[in-house]
Order: C-alpha cells, then structure tokens, then sequence
C-alpha cells in the first residue's frame, strides 16, 4: 500500500452526504473555524479500521497523507502515525514526534488533535523536557494550544498533573470556545482522578474563568456545588 492506493480506497467508501454533515459539524463556513476544510464522507470506524490494518504504511507515505487537503486523509494519517507510536522503540518515536510537530499547520481541526496529541505529543514527552507545550500554549494558532492542553490527557492518565495545571493557567483566559472546553475537560479529567487537586486549582481561578471552561470543568460535580460555582459563593 502506499499514499495514493489508500486515497483511492477512501475514494471508494466515502459517502457524499455524509461528507455534508460532517463539513457542516465541523465548521468549514466563511468565517468559521474549519474554513476551507474539505470531506469527503468516510466516518471514523472505517478509518480506525484501516489505519489498524496499515501501521506498517511508509512515514514517507503517512506523510502525504497527513499533507492532504482532505480532512479524511488527513486524520487516517494520525491514526497510523497513533496505532505506529506505541509499538516503536525510542528511535522510531522520536520520528514520528518529530513529524507531528513539522507537520502540525495540518493538524488543524478540533477531532484531528482530540485523537491524536495524547499518544504521539503527550506519550513523546512523558519522561522528557515539556517546554514545548508552554510555546505552544503561548502560539496565536488556535490549534497549536489546544494541542498543547490535550497533550496533557497523557500524564493527567499517570496521575502527573503539573504540566496540565501550568498550561491550564496560561490559556485560563482564552477567548476561543475551542480552547476553553479543552481546558475545563482536562480539569474535569484532573477531577475523575483526584477531585481535591481539581478544587484546589478551581477555587483560587474561578471567579475569573470564562463561563464556558468552568461549565465544562464543573460538570460532574453534584447539584448544589456545581451551582456554588457558577454563583460565586464557593
């Protein structure tokens, strides 16, 4: 198999009403976040499939993948640089980052870095220096920052929440709605797994959280306390 066979395979399967709903889902309007996007109908059962069925697809390949215009093609690519990530030995991992990272300006949608950052961004850096993540935290691009907040889903699994609160903090204010769902669902995950630790950070930022981000981090607390929250009187 190689890029071009693959392509012609998503060709083959792709539904073109189903590439409607999903342009609209996924925002490609004028003036939207996903401007410009294009699909063409394969939903993500089939890609999961293939890219489980294609790990041993050609960096070289993934690459021209990962470089299409079409969202499907694209996000088939992060599956295979995913399902690859894991079984590489460090060499192999590092490559694979090193691609992300080279290529991310196509990582440009909400789906492509919620199914991908954790295990190539976040399992890369687990035991290395995470510096990148605050640059990226910093960056005007919309999906460089939320790739910085979901890579943290990684260490928030381990138990490791230190990375998360520090980016959590530098997009605290963000004005996107995209980046503060991000960061009140890793806040909520920090919760699932530690609800002190997730209080401790809340109540010293709350008051001053965009509404959105404290909904989202705040959703699975109890009646009465979600609302304490949102009222103020925490």
């Amino acid at each position: 198999m190689n890029a071009a066979t693959l392509r012609a395979e998503l060709a083959s399967i792709a539904k073109p009403e189903d590439a409607v709903i999903l342009a609209r889902f996924f925002k490609t309007g004028k003036g939207q976040y996903g401007y410009g996007d294009r699909f063409i109908g394969v939903k993500v059962p089939p890609l999961h499939k293939i890219a489980k069925r294609e790990r041993g697809l050609a960096l070289s390949e993934t690459v021209k993948l990962l470089r299409s215009k079409i969202h499907e093609e694209r996000l088939l690519a992060l599956f295979i640089l995913t399902e690859k990530f894991p079984r590489e030995d460090e060499a192999g991992r590092k490559k694979i980052f090193d691609i992300y990272i080279k290529y991310k300006k196509h990582i440009n949608n909400w789906d492509l870095i919620d199914l991908s950052a954790e295990t190539v961004v976040g399992g890369y850096l687990m035991d290395r220096d995470r510096g990148l993540l605050s640059t990226l935290a910093k960056s005007k691009s919309l999906w460089d920052r939320r790739i910085a907040m979901l890579s943290c889903f990684e260490f928030i699994r381990a138990k490791d929440f230190k990375t998360a609160f520090e980016i959590a903090d530098i997009l605290l204010l963000d004005s996107e709605d995209l980046i503060q769902k991000a960061v009140g669902w890793m806040i909520r995950e920090i919760g699932n797994r530690d609800i002190k630790a997730e209080e401790k950070f809340l109540k010293a930022r709350y008051k001053k959280m965009p509404r959105t981000m404290l909904r989202y981090a705040i959703e699975k607390f109890p009646g009465k306390k979600r609302q304490a929250y949102l009222k103020g009187r925490v």
